[in-house]
């Protein structure tokens, strides 16, 4: 055990070019978002002005390589972005989440060379806008149970099916989409398991067949638009394949993996902003003839959280690391994931309790730090699949 901590123990003191871009996204959002987050909170407006700012400076091609025009930067460089982005406005910091890290990473981890060059430059640049298509009206966290069928016609395939809670659906240019390529009746007539049928498709927004459903009205990140995504008999041309036929469930899984770091960062984003919300509040607020901050019960909500914040900051860094190491990071991503997204919900009822009345009402951005914070629990697996998540990859340890 000594050994395997050793390995894993690292000083996660950010670089000079990690604190400049910190510095920059902060000033940024601070300076652009943070006004319009209360006002497309309650339009529920997507905010396509902000994607347009951020690709401007490059962020929508932070993590793509050079080589497909973007920045090539590492995983905590895309986690300190987004997390900064989350202090002030968790809509964007899903929107630019997904782009990065559902729609291009898998494309530039499993694309070939042409799908490389066709959508990354584009997706880069932010011409394109990406989106992810896992989960179905009727399959949960079971994501094996897909009705979604791709048939394959010699020169293309025939996809139909529907997608649910598609974050950027609608405003998206491409969808990395799941969908079973290989009837199950065949995969169970060579006794192989349904998830081995998945593959995994490139879907352009343009496509004759594709619709969408209506846009969800959610409790949190209200301007993200969330929608189903309707494919009927959509011809998609063979080499919008990603990686090889029944991969997808792979694909996808290594994907999700991924995409925790990110929204493990835009929960701890939302819990800094609470915290920061709270601690002022309280320093300011009286009560008794005092400052309500000199009161312990105040003290002890801001300390356990102020730790907390600090103790979430070190697992996504340390996943973000073993990710960049291409070493194992299944159960470290999930483990930040977790700790995060329950940091998050408990810093938004925390800041809502310490601001009393006020942090019930929109005139302080409490309750909105409350909303936002619970769909961190849900999306791109909930807490109750990321315990499932460590339990068997700490087995696996503790086995081998």
């Amino acid at each position: 055990m000594t050994k395997v901590l050793d390995k894993q123990t690292q000083n996660f003191k950010l670089t000079k070019e990690q604190e400049l871009l910190q510095r920059t996204i902060k000033e940024i959002a601070n300076e652009k978002f943070k006004e319009k987050a209360k006002e497309i909170d309650k339009s529920h407006k997507f905010p396509r002005e902000n994607f347009k700012l951020l690709s401007e400076l490059g962020i929508t091609g932070l993590t793509i390589p050079e080589e497909y025009g973007g920045s090539g930067l590492d995983t905590i460089s895309y986690a300190i972005v987004i997390e900064e982005l989350a202090k002030v406005c968790a809509t964007t910091s899903v929107i630019m989440s997904v782009h990065l890290s559902l729609c291009s990473k898998p494309i530039t981890k499993y694309g070939s060379n042409e799908l490389k060059n066709k959508y990354l430059n584009k997706l880069a640049t932010g011409e394109y806008l990406g989106a992810f298509c896992l989960s179905e009206p009727g399959n949960g966290s079971d994501a094996q149970a897909m009705l979604t069928k791709a048939e394959d016609k010699g020169e293309h395939y025939i996809l139909n099916g529907t997608k649910a809670w598609i974050t950027n659906g609608g405003e998206a240019d491409i969808y990395i989409v799941t969908a079973q390529s290989t009837p199950v009746e065949e995969l169970t007539r060579q006794n192989l398991p349904k998830h081995k049928g998945v593959s995994v498709f490139i879907v352009e927004k343009n496509m004759p067949g594709v619709s969408f459903g209506k846009l969800e009205d959610k409790l949190g990140i209200r301007a993200s638009a969330t929608c189903q995504f309707i494919l009927d008999n959509v011809k998609v041309p063979k080499e919008n394949l990603l990686g090889k036929e029944g991969e997808g469930f792979k694909i996808a899984l290594s994907t999700l993996d991924d995409g925790r770091i990110g929204i493990a960062a835009q929960a701890l984003g939302i819990a800094e902003a609470a915290y920061d919300l709270a601690q002022s509040y309280a320093k300011s607020r009286e009560a008794f003839g005092k400052k309500i901050i000199s009161f312990q019960a105040i003290q002890f909500m801001l300390t356990e959280l102020a730790t907390e914040i600090e103790a979430g900051k070190l697992l996504i860094y340390q996943a973000a690391s073993l990710c960049d190491k291409k070493e194992k990071f299944t159960r470290h991503a999930a483990e930040a994931k977790l700790f995060c997204s329950e940091l998050a919900s408990r810093a938004g009822n925390i800041a809502v309790q310490i601001l009393g009345g006020y942090g019930y009402t929109t005139e302080y951005n409490a309750e909105r730090y409350l909303r936002d914070a619970k769909i961190t629990e849900i999306y791109e697996g909930t807490s109750e699949i990321q315990r499932i998540v460590i339990a068997e990859n700490i087995i696996k340890e503790l086995t081998a």
